[in-house]
This record gives structure tokens, C-alpha cells and sequence, in this order.
């Protein structure tokens, strides 16, 4: 089972920096394409932007998932869950988690938000948020919502969830792998208002992939809730 099977840390590092790295070269490819004048680049919300943006992260996590999976010789079946004997229970449990906690996270936001504006924060929209509510082609509207209910999930979850939680957990530091990761992934979204939401969002994602040995059922939900609040999201824009 993934979640008992040992990563090597050598490996772990090497997924996790390379996909770090690759972010940075995106980031700087764009910064350089756009200080040369190239007219695709000159926004930052362009689609030029958007697509190196996302493919230099979530897209490039892709290749590295699976040279990591081979380094290790798992089978991608094996990895995902796809061979677990309880993947329709799974899968189900993952959607009635996501009707559950869907409700908790958005009351969290809420408060956040309200918490933030006494302080004299004004809270934005999380950037992705952004993009796809300004995004005036529909094409790139498409993508952005294909990259959020399908790309991020499965990239994401298989880093946070089926890697680093068992990875560190295997070090002796099972209350880290569980907070700390979590508090992880909430960060590297880069939104204050959505911090305390994400991060027990984290914690669900992390006991369902716990509870069902299936990184598919953690995939499903977090697509699930990702879907659900586009659905939220081009309702209150009409």
C-alpha cells in the first residue's frame, strides 16, 4: 500500500525541488520574455502567462510524479489507488466528505475575511480565483477550470498527500506530517482570507487518504471542492 511503502528521501527531495525549480525558471522566463517587449507576455494575466505559469508547476509535477513512481517501482495503479479493493467505497466517502466540509470551509472563509476587514485588511481574491472570473475567452476560462478540477488536484494531492504526509510520518513525526504539511499546502496558495480554510481542508484531504489507503479518494474530493466553489463562483458572477 502507498501509504506504508518507505520513499527515499534522496527522491522526495529531488520531486520536490525539481518542481520548485521549474516554478522558478517559469517565473522567470515570463519576467524575461515580458522586459523584452513580447506581446503575449505583457500582461500578467495574459494567457501566455497563465499557461507557463500553471505548466511550470502543476504541469511539470505531472513528469516528475511518475520518474518518482519509477525510481521507486510503483506502479501508477498501485499509487493512485486504482488497485485498491475498496475504491468504490472510497470514492464515495471522499464525496460525502466534500458535501460536509464544503459547507465548513466556505463559513471559515466567511469569517476569515471578516476577521481580516476589523483589522483593516482588505482580503483579495485568491489569484487563481481571479484569472478564471476575468478571464474574457472562454477557451481560457476552459483551461483554467480543466487545470483546476483535474491538473492541481492531481498534482497537488500527490505531493502533499501521497508523499510528503507518509514521508514524514516514516521519520518519526506523525503530528508534523499531519499539521505541518497541511499548514504547507495552505501557504503555497498565497491567500490570507483562505489560510485557516485550506489548511482543515488539508486535514480532511489527509484523513480520507489516511482512512481509505486510496490517494484517488484525496484526488476526487479535492477536485470535487474545486469544482464545486467554480460552480459557486460563475453563479454569483451572473
Amino acid at each position: 500500500m502507498l501509504s506504508q511503502r518507505p520513499w527515499r528521501a534522496e527522491n522526495v527531495i529531488q520531486l520536490i525541488a525539481g518542481v520548485f525549480v521549474c516554478l522558478g525558471v517559469g517565473v522567470v522566463a515570463a519576467g524575461v520574455l515580458r522586459t523584452a517587449g513580447v506581446a503575449a507576455f505583457k500582461s500578467p494575466d495574459s494567457p501566455a502567462n497563465i499557461l507557463l505559469a500553471t505548466l511550470s508547476f502543476q504541469g511539470v509535477a505531472w513528469f516528475l510524479i511518475f520518474s518518482f513512481l519509477k525510481q521507486h517501482e510503483v506502479h501508477w495503479h498501485d499509487a493512485f489507488g486504482l488497485s485498491n479493493p475498496d475504491l468504490n467505497k472510497s470514492l464515495w466517502l471522499a464525496v460525502r466528505v466534500v458535501a460536509v466540509t464544503l459547507v465548513v470551509v466556505l463559513a471559515l472563509e466567511q469569517g476569515s475575511m471578516l476577521v481580516l476587514e476589523k483589522f483593516g485588511w482588505a482580503p483579495e481574491d485568491e489569484r487563481a480565483v481571479a484569472l478564471i472570473m476575468n478571464a474574457k475567452s472562454p477557451w481560457l476560462r476552459g483551461y483554467l477550470a480543466f487545470f483546476a478540477m483535474v491538473l492541481a488536484p492531481v498534482s497537488e494531492e500527490f505531493m502533499f498527500r501521497g508523499v510528503l504526509f507518509p514521508f514524514v510520518k516514516q521519520l518519526g513525526y506523525p503530528k508534523l506530517a499531519w499539521f505541518g504539511v497541511s499548514f504547507l499546502f495552505a501557504v503555497i496558495h498565497f491567500n490570507a482570507p483562505t489560510l485557516l480554510p485550506l489548511f482543515v481542508f488539508a486535514l480532511v484531504l489527509t484523513w480520507l487518504y489516511q482512512k481509505t489507503d486510496c490517494l484517488l479518494a484525496s484526488i476526487a474530493a479535492h477536485s470535487l471542492f474545486n469544482t464545486a466553489n467554480l460552480i459557486i463562483l460563475f453563479i454569483q458572477s451572473r
